[in-house]
C-alpha cells in the first residue's frame, strides 16, 4: 500500500506546482496546470480514452468468458495445452508484438492488399493510424489478462449447479446468467480492472498504430513529460486520470460498507 499511496501523493503535489521555464518543477503553488480541463481538445481526448477503454474491456470479456468456460471444462491435459497456447506468445516483448501488428495492418501489407482486392478497403483508406487499429491491437494484447482471472474463477465453479438450475426449469442461457456469472463475479471484476485501468493510461499502442485520430490521454501525458519537459502539467493530467480510476472504486467500497 505504501508503494501506491506515496507516489500518488507525490504526483498530486507536483500537479499544483508551477512550471520551471528551464524544465522541471517550479517553487510556487498554482491551479494553472488544471486549465487544460477547459480545452475542447482535452474533452475529445478524454472521451476517446474512455470509449476505447470501455470497448476494449467489453470485447475482452465477451471473448474471455466462453474461453474460460471451455478451458475449465476441458480435461487436465487439454487444459494445460490451451493455457500454453494463450501464454507462450506473450513471452515475446510487448513492443515487438505491437510492431508486428504495425506490419500486419500496414497499407502496403498483404491484409490491406487483400481487402482492396475484394473492395472492402478503399485505395486511399488505411488500416493503421486510427482508433480502430488502437482497439484491435489493444484487444489482442489484453485478452489473455482477461482470460486468466476468469479461468481461475471458472475452475473453482461447481458446474453441477447449472444442471440443477436446468432441472428446476431454467433454460441454458438463464442458467448461465443467473448461476454461472454470479458464481464467477470476482473473476469478472478482476478481469475488468486488469484491462480497463491499464487501458486508460495506454500510450504505446496509440503512439505506434493510432496516429493523430487514435491518440489517448496517455500520449498527451507522455508528450508533456518527455517532449515538453513540463512535469507539473503531466502530473495534473495524471492526477485527473487517477481520479477517473479511483472515484468509482471508492464509491463501490462505500456502497458495500452500507450494504
Amino acid at each position: 500500500m505504501l508503494f501506491v499511496c506515496v507516489p500518488t501523493l507525490i504526483v498530486f503535489a507536483i500537479a499544483f506546482r508551477t512550471t520551471d521555464l528551464a524544465g522541471g518543477i517550479g517553487k510556487d503553488w498554482t491551479l494553472e496546470q488544471f486549465h487544460f480541463l477547459t480545452d475542447r481538445s482535452t474533452h475529445i481526448l478524454l472521451w476517446r480514452t474512455l470509449w476505447i477503454s470501455v470497448l476494449v474491456t467489453v470485447m475482452c470479456l465477451v471473448i474471455a468468458l466462453p474461453c474460460a468456460w471451455f478451458i475449465a471444462r476441458a480435461t487436465p491435459r487439454w487444459r494445460m495445452f490451451i493455457l500454453l497456447l494463450i501464454i507462450v506468445p506473450f513471452w515475446t516483448n510487448f513492443l515487438i508484438r505491437v510492431f508486428a501488428w504495425n506490419q500486419i495492418l500496414h497499407s502496403e501489407g498483404a491484409l490491406a492488399r487483400g481487402l482492396r482486392a475484394i473492395n472492402l478497403l478503399g485505395e486511399n483508406d488505411s488500416l493503421l493510424f486510427n482508433s480502430g487499429a488502437v482497439v484491435l491491437v489493444s484487444f489482442y494484447n489484453y485478452l489473455p489478462f482477461a482470460i486468466l482471472p476468469l479461468y481461475a474463477a471458472a475452475e473453482k465453479f461447481d458446474f453441477k449447479l447449472l444442471d440443477a438450475a436446468r432441472d428446476l426449469g431454467a433454460g441454458s442461457l438463464r442458467a448461465v446468467r443467473d448461476v454461472f456469472l454470479p458464481g464467477i463475479r470476482k473473476g469478472i471484476t478482476t478481469a475488468v480492472l486488469i484491462v480497463f485501468i491499464p487501458m486508460l493510461g495506454s500510450y504505446v499502442v496509440p503512439d505506434l498504430v493510432g496516429g493523430t485520430d487514435g491518440q489517448m490521454i496517455g500520449n498527451k501525458i507522455a508528450q508533456r513529460n518527455f517532449s515538453d519537459r513540463n512535469l507539473p502539467a503531466a502530473s495534473a493530467m495524471a492526477a485527473v486520470l487517477m481520479l477517473f480510476v479511483l472515484t468509482p472504486m471508492i464509491l463501490k467500497g462505500k456502497v458495500r460498507e452500507r450494504v
